[in-house]
């Protein structure tokens, strides 16, 4: 895994947090309010938030963690082991591990959708949320996420069904899965000179057998949540006062109309479009995205 010292000269610390039926991988660095970082995927791990979000231990103790059965949480883990409830139950677990109370969530992607889940079931739990670039929470959206790209971007969608019918694809060979991942976010990696540099570091580590485990873990979440009937957490955070703070891109390749309600459905809530931004605002617009969560995190609750 690649390492990096915080800009205040840390050294991160690694250590493992003991969940029923599997061990998963911390890593902490940084001084401060506590932060709990969701990574997104739902197939990836920790990773390829770094070394760049690590700005923020200048201002904040980071919690990294790599989610079941991804990265270094897959030891013993097969598919079957991961759920949404596991999900929660492991967040849940991490944060009793670190003697939290209440803590702040900042998910990104997928991330955002599992701090949203965690924050409807505990919100005593939760003192701050941070969304950045969140995936869709509804069914209804990721369909118009997916209509979206096919109305946008005909070419990557027809791209990208050729390169997953692959027989390296479909054998979980990294070479193949990095040449997926390069299509698949190159409409939104807004410096393309960066999208080289970000598949490497998000296959790092990857192994065929991860990213198969990987897979079948994504196809079981997704079945759970954006893939199931009705499937609407939406509709379950009009009760929801945590201070939250969306963090979105113009140039995101999931449609603000798919965030802005997120907004809206919560009192409290404050939305930044970021101009000149993609999916991954903490690469795009280091300044800004650090300058706003600062900004927040210091605020009254």
């Amino acid at each position: 895994m690649r390492e990096s010292l915080s800009a205040n000269g840390r050294e991160p610390r690694e250590g493992y947090v003991q969940v029923d039926g599997a061990t998963l991988l911390y890593r902490e660095v940084g001084q401060g309010k506590s932060i709990i970082v969701l990574h997104g995927g739902p197939e990836f791990d920790h990773t390829y938030l770094l070394p760049e979000l690590d700005w923020l231990s200048d201002s904040f103790r980071l919690i990294y963690y790599d989610q079941r059965g991804r990265g270094r949480s897959a030891a013993g883990v097969q598919p079957a082991d991961v759920s949404l409830t596991s999900e929660m139950e492991d967040l849940e677990r991490v944060r009793e591990h670190f003697g939290l109370e209440s803590v702040a969530l900042l998910g990104h992607s997928w991330g955002g959708l599992l701090a949203l889940e965690y924050a409807a079931r505990h919100p005593e739990r939760v003192s701050r949320l941070i969304l950045m670039n969140t995936a869709p929470i509804t069914r209804h959206d990721l369909t118009a996420f997916v209509q979206s790209r096919r109305d946008n971007t005909p070419d990557i969608v027809e791209q990208l069904h050729a390169l997953s019918a692959n027989a390296g694809y479909l054998a979980g060979d990294p070479d193949d899965a990095a040449a997926y991942y390069r299509v698949h976010f190159s409409p939104t990696i807004r410096q393309p000179d960066q999208l080289e540099s970000f598949v490497a570091n998000l296959l790092a580590n990857a192994t065929s057998d991860g990213i198969l485990r990987a897979r079948a873990i994504e196809h079981r979440l997704l079945q759970q949540t954006w893939l199931a009937e009705g499937y609407d957490l939406l509709s379950r955070l009009n009760h929801l006062t945590v201070p939250t703070l969306i963090v979105h891109g113009d140039y995101d390749f999931i449609p603000v109309e798919c965030v802005k309600p997120i907004a809206d459905a919560m009192s409290g809530s404050r939305f930044v479009l970021l101009r000149d931004c993609g999916h991954f605002s903490y690469r795009d617009q280091p300044d800004e995205v650090r300058a706003e969560i600062i900004h927040f995190m210091e605020a009254p609750s």
